[in-house]
């Protein structure tokens, strides 16, 4: 028997042969960044320096030095001023203790209403041929000439709902402005 005929002892595979060290892809000799850092990478050193620790132009770690005289007062203690615009205002919608304006007053000084004109838009939408939504503000003779004329075929229900939901000028039985909400 020949050497070729024996069985031959089963073999480890081999890991894959490395290109040789030259070069394949990319510029020659390492092209322009070869030496120095990488535009997105990490800087020399390999780590990033957070601003204020060893920069010039910085302030030291502790903060930032006091103002000089003369500047800005400071903040007041405890942090942001309380909402509101300006002192003693008033949100709308607040109870104010004024029997003719119980639920405050708009932007112009004039009282709110109790009554919603989203409620009242989305009555005379839906009921507007009865005239619902001027009832329900206090309108009533606008409403009984909806009731008695179906709301002009359903084309004035229709107006008046829209003139209710968008207006800011609507005003309940006793002239004060229907509320937003």
């Amino acid at each position: 028997m020949s050497e070729q005929d024996q069985p031959q002892p089963p073999q480890q595979p081999q890991p894959p042969q490395q290109p040789p060290s030259q070069p394949g892809y990319g510029y020659p000799g390492g092209g322009p960044y070869a030496g120095g850092p990488h535009p997105g990478g990490p800087p020399p050193g390999g780590a990033y320096q957070q601003p204020g620790y060893g920069y010039q132009g910085y302030p030291p770690p502790g903060g930032y030095p006091p103002p000089p005289p003369g500047s800005y007062p400071p903040p007041p203690p405890g942090g942001y001023p309380p909402p509101g615009g300006y002192p003693g205002a008033v949100p709308p919608g607040t109870y104010t203790g004024d029997p003719y304006a119980p639920y405050g007053y708009d932007p112009l000084g004039r009282p709110y209403s109790e009554k919603s004109k989203i409620v009242a838009g989305v009555l005379q939408f839906v009921l507007g041929t009865f005239g619902v939504g001027r009832f329900y503000i206090g309108h009533v003779g606008i409403g009984l000439a909806q009731l008695f004329t179906c709301g002009g075929l359903g084309i004035w229900a229709l107006i008046d709902g829209i003139i209710l939901v968008t207006g800011n000028e609507t005003t309940d039985a006793q002239g004060r402005v229907l509320r937003g909400g």
